[in-house]
């Protein structure tokens, strides 16, 4: 009786055994062969729900600029306030194995001084039991995984730290590919020297105003504008110096536009933004709200020098003046030339 019990245990435990490993083999090619982020996480999400049935867990990534951890993912009935909680480098469990590179299996938080409590007071949560693993690639931390379980669940045991240490694994080089692919696609629609689209791309968004234009009958639109007399920036200050002003014009209209407009350079000192859902006076508005914004800014030159730079606006509505990408640059650009013939530093409708 004992034997037939013994081996009753035997096979529950081979069962078990081939289930986990079913699932990291199925994470593993999931993750793995993903370059979209937000499948990524969706597939972790799933699968460390099914393996290890935590009370709460989190996927924190590291924000390189201010050194501290943010919550990427926090699966719990308080995970939108964790979401707005940020960890300094060495501060909590978290914070700990983010700084250290080393996996942490803590049954009781009540024995470890690691434990921030200022986190479950700021959420009104109850830990008990931590798994935390760091993603790593290479030598460098990423991130961190850290599974929690209240004082009404089970502790963690030692087999838990492993299967959460191979996801991590998987995990790391699957984030790693996903932003490194996403940086990839940015650079192909992005204009190196100031951040904005560059014009290949500015098409492809216009296209697609033009067809929700044509779909729900509304209006969008466009202001193309040049730069005033910025050859003499150039050759006064020098071409470094005019680029860089460039770059910096660039991150200044990005700054003073509304969130849904699209910034592109179109070539050399000319650049267009596109206003979806705006009608060609609320263009004006906008633009000449814009203008009024550059011509009081000053750049410097290497020297510390002011250097006031001033642009030309023209602005053409779809479909009001054209209904095609061409026709609609065209008059907007025919409109910011005849503010360059008359006084420049001004806006124009078509």
């Amino acid at each position: 009786m004992k034997n037939d019990s013994n081996q009753k245990s035997y096979i529950e435990l081979l069962e078990r055994k081939n289930c986990e490993l079913d699932i990291l083999m199925d994470i593993g090619k999931t993750l793995t062969s993903s370059l979209d982020l937000d499948k990524v996480l969706e597939v972790l999400m799933d699968k460390v729900a099914l393996l290890l049935k935590p009370k709460a867990w989190s996927l924190l990534l590291v924000d390189e600029e201010v050194d501290e951890l943010y919550f990427e993912i926090a699966v719990s009935h308080v995970g939108e306030h964790l979401k707005k909680i940020r960890l300094k480098m060495g501060e909590g469990v978290a914070g700990w194995v983010a700084r250290n590179g080393e996996p942490v299996l803590i049954e009781d938080v009540r024995n470890d001084p690691r434990f921030a409590y200022s986190v479950d007071q700021a959420v009104a949560f109850s830990t008990r039991s931590i798994i935390c693993v760091p993603l790593k690639i290479r030598d460098r931390i990423v991130g961190v995984i850290e599974l929690i379980n209240s004082f009404d669940e089970v502790s963690f045991r030692d087999s838990d730290l492993k299967i959460i240490g191979a996801i991590a694994d998987f995990a790391a080089i699957a984030i790693e590919n996903a932003k490194n692919f996403k940086t990839m696609n940015e650079l192909v629609i992005t204009d190196e020297l100031t951040g904005l689209f560059n014009a290949n791309h500015l098409h492809e968004l216009l296209g697609y105003e033009i067809d929700r234009t044509r779909r729900y009958g509304n209006e969008f639109s466009l202001v193309f504008l040049d730069l005033d007399h910025f050859k003499g920036v150039n050759d006064t200050y020098g071409h470094l110096v005019g680029s860089r002003i460039l770059s910096e014009f660039g991150r200044f209209i990005k700054q003073h536009v509304r969130s849904t407009d699209l910034c592109a350079r179109y070539g050399g000192d000319e650049f267009v933004i596109i206003l979806p859902n705006t009608s060609k006076q609320g263009a004006y508005t906008m633009v000449s709200n814009l203008r009024r914004l550059v011509s009081r800014n000053h750049f410097m030159s290497d020297t510390g020098e002011r250097i006031k730079v001033t642009a030309s606006y023209g602005i053409a509505s779809c479909p009001v003046d054209a209904d095609s990408k061409e026709s609609l640059i065209k008059a907007a650009d025919n409109a910011m030339y005849d503010v360059k013939g008359d006084s420049r530093d001004g806006v124009k409708m078509c």
